[in-house]
């Protein structure tokens, strides 16, 4: 019975909607758009914004760059005279003292030369004696009347000329000796031999230019870095800038330094003109060795504790296409569009330390949490790209 009279209510109400079709139909039509616009309202006021974070924390400026670990003072080590090598002393690595043997060239040769100069010396002295006598003897009888001025005159002209005679061969002599000597090459410093270019029975000619037999470096406990920075970074490069660096062969270690010199002198690398830095390294434990290189981080300037972000927060030069309502007075050089609790906020700012891709910004208004506007969801174009485009940088 009760499912009857459901059934006879719903055929009474079609009916009644049939008869009232048009009514009915136009009620549905405006409600339908009702809903429609509402929802359409409801979504345009409800805007999304493209944020980026503000963090406590540290910021560094740094410049990188790589060099060749090399000691401080390196002595190439040679010989002014030519020979057969009859004795090497020390081989790689071996450490030396100033004055230590080093290398023998066979003497033969030189001392005979000693030798003959020493002979030639001898004959000097003994016809300068036998000048000196006759011109002593014919100053006498020349004072007594017995010869002639002109006789006296020669016998002088020929003790004088025995005099220089003497001179040149004594000089010759020291040359030999001297020559003599350079065929024993002992150590110009304190040091350790990093290199060794001849072996025993090489023939050394000193003819034309000094030949490198030895490389020494002074003092392996002192290292340095010659690294080339280029010139778009050269400017901020100042002596006694602390250095951090890593070499392949100790990967996870990491060693000190500090910039020495900035020289002066440009060279250009791949259509990059670049300048030498000299960085000064303590190398007491003798961990590095000269040739490795050295993968450089040059410290410019540093800030801890401080507020950052990345810098894509300062590409806005114009809110007024990203936030509707936005005061007159605030401009993005200025004040900061920050998103706090769903609400929008402008914090006054200046800029600090700037890298790569962070900025210290310096505010006191600032908070955990905060994140600064960019842009807004939905845009076909970022503003901020588009605004910085068309006005170029602050």
């Amino acid at each position: 019975m009760e499912n009857i009279k459901k059934a006879s209510f719903l055929r009474r109400m079609f009916g009644f909607l049939w008869r009232h079709k048009w009514w009915s139909l136009t009620i549905v039509i405006i409600l339908l758009a009702g809903g429609i616009w509402w929802f359409i309202a409801t979504r345009a006021k409800k805007v999304e914004y493209v944020t980026v974070n503000v963090s406590r924390g540290d910021i560094r400026h740094v410049v990188t760059a790589t060099g060749e670990i090399n000691p401080v003072n390196t002595v190439n080590v040679g010989s002014q005279v030519s020979g057969t090598i009859e004795e090497i002393a020390v081989d790689y690595n071996s450490r030396v003292k100033k004055g230590d043997l080093l290398l023998k060239i066979e003497p033969s040769v030189l001392q005979a030369t000693v030798d003959e100069t020493r002979a030639a010396l001898d004959a000097a002295q003994s016809q300068l004696n036998l000048a000196k006598n006759d011109y002593e003897r014919a100053r006498t009888l020349y004072n007594e009347g017995f010869i002639a001025r002109a006789e006296m005159e020669q016998s002088q002209t020929n003790y004088e000329q025995a005099v220089q005679s003497v001179k040149r061969a004594e000089s010759q002599y020291e040359r030999a000796v001297t020559n003599l000597g350079y065929a024993t090459i002992t150590s110009p410093v304190d040091g350790t031999v990093i290199a060794r270019k001849v072996d025993k029975g090489q023939t050394v000619a000193a003819s034309f230019q000094t030949p490198d037999l030895f490389e020494i470096a002074e003092d392996l406990s002192k290292m340095q870095i010659e690294t080339a920075v280029s010139e778009a970074d050269i400017g901020v490069i100042q002596e006694g800038q602390n250095v951090t660096f890593t070499v392949d062969a100790y990967p996870q270690k990491k060693f000190n330094g500090t910039v020495r010199q900035i020289r002066l002198s440009p060279t250009m690398t791949s259509n990059v003109v670049v300048y030498t830095v000299v960085i000064d390294v303590d190398n007491a434990d003798l961990n590095l060795m000269p040739g490795m290189t050295a993968f450089v981080t040059i410290l410019v300037s540093e800030a801890k504790d401080i507020w950052k972000t990345q810098n894509a927060a300062f590409l806005v030069r114009d809110y007024k296409n990203i936030i509707q309502d936005i005061p007159d007075d605030v401009k993005p050089n200025e004040k900061l569009a920050v998103l706090r609790g769903g609400k929008i906020i402008y914090i006054p700012y200046t800029k600090g330390l700037t890298t790569a891709t962070e900025t210290q910004i310096v505010s006191d208004e600032l908070k955990d949490g905060d994140r600064v506007i960019v842009g807004r969801v939905g845009q076909s174009t970022s503003s901020a790209a588009t605004q910085a485009r068309r006005r170029g940088p602050m």
